[in-house]
């Protein structure tokens, strides 16, 4: 149990961000979380958690730091989206960087004793010509958003040199579950679970061929709270090891939903990553990690979640 510790929890109102909330409340730790409610819901938030409306980037968010001394801080508030970050690579790089900087900054001001960062898996590779890619691979980003997710990590190992401030940097697959947004861009299995049961065509952006490595939230919390203890200036890959294809996933998806349509095809979209699985050793060896959840079991508790939802708003679905 927690002994009456602190932890914050930036993004904490968002979809990984509610569901650590969630487990850090059950570990009894008195729980604060800030979110600009960009993409996060104030449903999604237990109210037993102090909540603070406000954004990483602003200076007010280096004073709730100041005022309410966390011992820990999971940072999970970020710019997550592909598309938008090569539309708009200054805005992503305020949010991931300068935003991670303030972050960094406050934290190290009030003696924060660790840092679990959220990172990407996906985005910061490229296009590597082995899978699943190992997590000392070569950093080859070919979106904005993977170039400033690293750019982060790379100021967390030198407040982490500089100034021992302790961090472990969690570089994620593509995670998904209940809560997930099905109207962003980045979660593909929400939008294709909620199109399903409202009898909509959902929509395959490219040949569907490309593959990704989906690991379960509930398997990234896990691994965040692995970090708690382990793992002090290392950065590690958080996923299944396995690709799938978006075709396949598709077809798993109509199996679990009953939906008996094919998809519409779009143009594959700039900046996204054609084929990737990540290795995810590390975590197992200095964590003690290991994903537990197969991807069958996950995508039918994403589905019940979104059924739920939609049961209890009269088939109208609430996003979340």
């Amino acid at each position: 149990m927690a002994d009456g510790r602190k932890a914050l929890v930036t993004g904490g109102a968002g979809f990984i961000g509610s569901h650590m909330v969630d487990r850090l409340l059950k570990l009894e730790y008195d729980v604060v979380v800030i979110d600009n409610l960009s993409n996060g819901k104030i449903k999604n938030l237990d109210s037993a958690a102090v909540f603070h409306h406000t954004d990483i980037t602003q200076p007010a968010m280096a004073d709730i730091i100041q005022r309410e001394q966390p011992d820990l801080v999971f940072h999970m508030a970020a710019q997550t989206s592909v598309t938008q970050s090569t539309q708009d690579p200054i805005a992503d790089t305020n949010a991931n960087v300068l935003g991670t900087l303030r972050v960094l900054e406050a934290s190290r001001r009030v003696g924060v004793e660790k840092i679990i960062y959220s990172c990407t898996g996906g985005a910061l590779y490229g296009d590597p010509g082995t899978i699943p890619v190992t997590d000392d691979a070569p950093i080859a980003p070919v979106s904005p958003y993977g170039m400033s997710k690293w750019m982060a990590e790379e100021y967390l190992d030198f407040y982490y040199r500089q100034y021992r401030l302790r961090y472990t940097s969690l570089r994620y697959g593509n995670v998904f579950g209940p809560r997930q947004d099905p109207h962003g861009e980045a979660g593909v299995i929400a939008i294709f679970s909620q199109a399903m049961l409202e009898g909509k065509q959902p929509q395959i952006f490219g040949d569907g061929t490309q593959e990704r490595d989906f690991i379960s939230v509930f398997d990234v919390i896990d691994a965040n709270l692995a970090a708690i203890e382990r793992g002090d200036g290392k950065a590690m890959n958080v996923a299944t090891g396995v690709p799938t294809s978006v075709n396949r996933m598709f077809e798993l998806l109509q199996g679990i939903t009953g939906y008996k349509w094919d998809p519409l095809h779009a143009p594959q979209r700039a900046g996204e990553v054609y084929r990737i699985a990540l290795d995810w050793s590390q975590a197992a060896q200095v964590l003690g990690w290991s994903p537990k959840i197969s991807l069958e079991e996950g995508l039918q508790m994403t589905v019940d979640y979104f059924k739920e939802s939609m049961s209890s708003t009269g088939g109208v679905p609430q996003t979340g």
